[in-house]
């Protein structure tokens, strides 16, 4: 399914890349793509840590 999904937003991001007007939206285009998951693995991380901290003090 993720592969899928994968494929799907790759296909657009090439397609916003041909018709950027410009450098600076390509670079938006990249940052705004990349942005979710980076945000997400950055929420896993803090929520191992948490969990890995409260199951020391046990």
């Amino acid at each position: 399914m993720k592969f899928i999904l994968l494929l799907i937003q790759q296909t657009d991001i090439e397609k916003k890349m041909k018709e950027a007007p410009d450098s600076a939206y390509e670079i938006g285009v990249v940052i705004g793509s990349y942005l979710p998951f980076v945000i997400l693995a950055g929420i896993a991380y803090a929520i191992y840590l948490y969990n890995k901290k409260n199951r020391g003090s046990e």
